[in-house]
């Protein structure tokens, strides 16, 4: 558990409006991330004061969580002027213009008398000399990662004006050995690749898990059975419950927007794929699509009201979108090539996919009537886009040519921050969480 207290605000009303460049005195500062092209903002943070390394350590996180994003160009301490030593006082703003730093992020870490760890920070708009925001922590000292990731929302949000995703985790399918004798793990982490467990053993396979949009659950197929199961689990408690044996599904259902339903594509006796939902409650099924062709890989909307998905009705896959009771199916993909596993962003504004064109994997996004495609990262073989909750980065799985097995990797809605995300083994089919609560 961590307890947040906003006890070190000042004045944090933010105006949406681009940081492209120095801003003059007195201008408030913030980055438009609605604008095609965002120059990433420079931004001290400096180590927060402790007396062990933890300040450090905890100001290297914020660090990376903000440049990870593209959105923030972090500057080197080397460079930095003015030593920081009591961050309750007010930086000297002139020292850090001199660098460009056009926000600066102070804090302390201290122990409390019960153990406790209290972590605390401040954000600084230095061009207008003031400060933005600020808060404080208290938690068990190993959440201070958790701790680290939260400070960085705070200071994304206070710059931005929307949500950050740093406190949050993927699931996602650990793979080693061979390949002729793969083992295929679930595996769940921080977004940044921090604090990896196991969720299963590996000693039956595992596959495609999903998260619920409002609480700490997977769904996730296995083949403990020698056929498709699909299973819920409670990751804090390992809690697991059978949903039900589908001898004919090929990926795990998605959960709804109010975690009650899943939609999933089952292969039935007539050989046709097609897309149906499950009560989570009364085990009810109903079917939604009753084609000829495959329809597969559902996703609903955020409200509910919809659900994307892919079908080769019209002779190759592409994606098409209904509504949540399975009417008023229309295509929406007219790019060229073949479509698959389209996935609504949290926003509800855009559709990421994947894409096979020219002998290469795409990941790209579109919006809901199929109009804006834009195309984010090619590659040899890269499919299975999930969407962070703040729905402005995503993140997929690539099998570089040679390399041997996959791996994960991110990029933002711009298409020019792409990164890797570090894992022991091989990694595939991530999928990641809401916020943390």
């Amino acid at each position: 558990m961590i307890q947040k207290l906003r006890v070190l605000f000042t004045a944090a009303a933010v105006a949406l409006g681009a940081v492209t460049f120095v801003a003059p005195a007195q201008a408030q500062l913030v980055i438009d991330v609605n604008k095609g092209n965002v120059a990433p903002l420079p931004i001290a943070v400096t180590d927060f004061l402790s007396s062990d390394a933890m300040g450090a350590e905890i100001s290297s996180i914020i660090t990376a969580d903000l440049k990870r994003s593209g959105l923030f160009a972090p500057i080197a301490r080397e460079a930095f002027i003015e030593k920081i030593t009591n961050p309750d006082v007010a930086p000297r703003f002139q020292d850090w213009q001199v660098i460009n730093a056009q926000a600066i992020v102070t804090g302390r870490v201290s122990k409390e008398p019960d153990g406790r760890l209290r972590a605390e920070f401040r954000l600084w708009d230095t061009f207008a000399n003031k400060q933005l925001t600020g808060e404080q922590f208290f938690a068990n000292p190993q959440n201070s990662r958790r701790v680290a990731h939260i400070i960085a929302d705070a200071i994304y949000e206070a710059l931005t004006g929307e949500k950050g995703y740093f406190d949050t985790r993927v699931v996602y399918i650990d793979e080693s050995g061979s390949k002729a004798q793969r083992v295929k793990r679930l595996a769940i982490m921080d977004q940044d690749g921090a604090n990896k467990r196991f969720l299963s053993d590996g000693r039956t396979i595992s596959l495609t898990p999903r998260f619920s949009p409002n609480r700490q659950e997977i769904t996730y197929m296995s083949y403990e059975s020698g056929q498709p199961q699909v299973y819920l689990l409670q990751i804090e408690t390992g809690q697991r419950e059978l949903v039900g044996n589908f001898p004919g599904m090929t990926f795990a259902p998605r959960f709804s927007p109010d975690g009650q339903k899943v939609i999933m594509s089952l292969l039935r006796d007539d050989g046709n794929s097609n897309i149906f939902t499950m009560d989570l409650r009364s085990r009810n099924t109903m079917r939604l699509t009753n084609s000829n062709a495959i329809d597969t890989s559902p996703s609903y909307s955020p409200d509910g009201s919809r659900v994307v998905f892919t079908s080769d009705r019209g002779g190759q896959p592409q994606i098409y979108v209904m509504g949540a009771d399975g009417s008023g199916a229309q295509r929406i993909s007219f790019g060229g090539g073949s479509y698959s596993t389209p996935v609504w962003s949290p926003r509800g504004d855009l559709i990421a996919f994947t894409k096979q064109t020219g002998g290469e994997f795409q990941i790209g996004v579109m919006k809901t009537d199929g109009s804006g495609e834009r195309i984010l990262s090619s590659g040899f073989q890269q499919e299975g886009p999930t969407w962070a909750p703040n729905g402005r980065v995503i993140m997929f799985f690539r099998e570089a040519a040679g390399s041997g097995g996959p791996k994960l990797y991110s990029v933002d809605l711009t298409g020019r921050n792409e990164q890797q995300i570090p894992t022991d083994n091989f990694a595939s089919d991530p999928a990641w969480s809401p916020l943390l609560e």
